[in-house]
């Protein structure tokens, strides 16, 4: 603009052309102030001058401003009307937009769609509808406007009915009704207009993916994916992202690989999942691969990397990178301080996590659930049962946060490690939400470290409504019975093992080798290596036998 100014100061003649460029580049760069300065200096401005600046001033919020403006106008044309209407609608002054519209001596498509995208903004569908069913002539911007309103507020069947009516469909429209379907779970519709749809786009196939990996069907979410002729980084971190959302951490740390293979440049998004999966995975070597193509992509200051790498460096057990991550980070939020917070507790830090929860509340970070979760966990670790409780009680009336059920949990794990058994109970009873697993399971393991085998039958049997064919909770009640000397109760948990379908999860573990992940399942194929791995660990045992340290029987029965 600076160079545009001398330009045209140096023009010998000027027309309103030329003060109408000056108005809308000083507008486009966002100097109002000089942009009403040249307006006003205009000799002879001209309907285009008006509307130049009216939306200028729209675009900026400056509804007052523009609305004195158009109200001097002589000559209104049908675009100063849109202008000004759709400042109204983007200020939720619907009302006001309302009335302008119905003033309007002559409206064209933009005018009716700008009026209906807005009634869907704020609501108002059934206003909406009625609106497009007065437009004279069916525009596909504006039913897809409806259409978008009525996805949004989940009414499907009125969505489908929209899109049955619109006769030249467009690649928007295919895609809001696929992205509909897909986040209400409803693939099997999704999957009915992906087939019919002639002209897919990168949109439609991500689109499918990220449904699939919602509703857990990574099988379907992979074959969508390996059907695309063409991907990019959205399509692969929807991938990545699906099998990181399902647990699957080895998958989306493979899918990132490939991505590199295939000369997908990741992006701030892909970072942050993969650190995500490596965190879960407990892959420190792979996490510090990760932080080095950090480095390099100049990603380092994005918040979402940032908060990923204090994540992982946490749950790998560096809690003092963690802890340079986070001081590293030009800007930190909530969920850079919770990373930090639960990191402190995961890693027995207690202490260190009370005094950072303090340190954030001091400068003015509002906590949520999650802050709570971490400090009473921290809490919970070292003891402070006190302390525990006092936080938790700041919870609500402090910080107006209603208890989770994990809150919960928290304090009976922290009353249960003080050995305050009862104390643990009363609060499970006195629960006004419902208990889940977490809360039984903390009780119970509480009851087998004090050798409570009352309460532990309890914990055990209100466990088993939740997860009747989990073997572990089975294995730790016969375990309390067994070190109590009810050998008969033994008897019939291990009977009741056989005969309930217990939940038989195959053995899984992973090893990292020369910075790469090895998973090992016990339902897996063998493989090449197994054979020699089998053969060393004889040969180890061979030798540690003949060595005495180990008897013969006791290792073989442990084999």
């Amino acid at each position: 603009m600076r160079l545009g100014r001398e330009f045209f100061e140096g023009m010998a003649l000027r027309d309103v052309v030329s003060w109408n460029l000056m108005v809308d580049g000083f507008i486009e760069v966002g100097d109002l102030d000089s942009a009403w300065e040249y307006f006003e200096k205009t000799p002879y401005p001209n309907v285009v001058s008006w509307v130049t600046m009216l939306c200028g001033l729209a675009r900026s919020g400056k509804i007052l401003e523009a609305r004195r403006l158009f109200d001097q106008m002589q000559n209104k044309n049908v675009v100063s009307w849109n202008a000004m209407i759709s400042a109204y609608v983007k200020d939720y002054q619907i009302e006001e937009a309302a009335r302008l519209f119905s003033d309007m001596p002559n409206r064209d498509s933009f005018s009716w769609t700008t009026m209906i995208d807005g009634y869907v903004h704020v609501g108002q569908l059934d206003k909406a509808r009625e609106l497009l069913n007065q437009m004279p002539y069916k525009d596909i911007a504006a039913q897809t406007a409806m259409l978008s309103g009525y996805i949004k507020n989940k009414r499907m069947d009125e969505a489908c009915q929209v899109f049955n009516e619109i006769a030249a469909r467009d690649i928007v429209c295919w895609n809001t009704m696929i992205a509909g379907y897909s986040q209400m779970g409803r693939m099997d519709k999704a999957l009915d207009l992906f087939k019919e749809m002639k002209d897919k786009d990168l949109v439609t196939w991500n689109t499918m993916i990220i449904g699939y990996a919602q509703i857990g069907e990574m099988e379907e979410a992979v074959k969508i994916f390996n059907g695309m002729k063409i991907k990019n980084v959205v399509s692969w971190n929807s991938l990545i992202t699906g099998f990181l959302q399902n647990g699957l951490s080895m998958d989306a740390l493979t899918s990132f690989k490939l991505m590199a293979h295939e000369g997908i440049t990741p992006d701030h998004s892909t970072f942050a999942c993969s650190l995500s999966a490596c965190a879960n995975l407990a892959a420190l070597q792979v996490g510090k691969q990760m932080h080095n193509k950090v480095l390099k992509s100049g990603h380092l200051n994005d918040l979402f990397v940032g908060n990923a790498l204090i994540t992982m460096y946490a749950k790998c057990g560096r809690i003092l990178c963690a802890q340079l991550i986070f001081d590293d980070l030009d800007e930190v939020d909530v969920i850079s301080w919770n990373s930090l917070i639960t990191g402190y507790a995961l890693n027995g830090y207690g202490k260190q996590a009370v005094q950072l929860f303090e340190q954030m509340v001091s400068k003015g970070v509002q906590p949520d659930h999650v802050t709570f979760i971490g400090v009473l966990s921290g809490c919970s670790h070292i003891g402070l049962v006190d302390l525990g409780l006092k936080l938790f009680k700041h919870m609500t009336e402090i910080y107006s946060i209603e208890p989770l059920v994990e809150h919960y949990a928290c304090i009976v794990d922290m009353l249960g490690r003080a050995g305050m058994l009862s104390e643990a109970f009363e609060v499970v009873r006195g629960l006004k939400i419902r208990a889940n697993a977490g809360i039984w399971g903390a009780l119970l393991a509480a009851c087998k470290t004090r050798g409570n085998l009352k309460l532990g039958k309890i914990a055990a049997e209100q466990l088993s409504e939740f997860e009747p064919r989990k073997t572990s909770n089975f294995v730790l009640l016969a375990n309390m019975q067994a070190e109590a000397g009810s050998w008969d109760e033994v008897e019939n948990t291990r009977l009741s093992m056989k005969y309930t379908e217990v939940e038989k999860q195959p053995g899984c573990s992973w090893i990292e080798v020369r910075h790469q992940l090895h998973c090992f399942q016990s339902n897996m194929p063998m493989q090449p290596e197994t054979a020699e791995v089998y053969s060393n660990l004889k040969t180890l045992t061979s030798q540690i036998s003949n060595l005495d340290w180990v008897s013969k029987s006791s290792l073989l029965d442990n084999l």
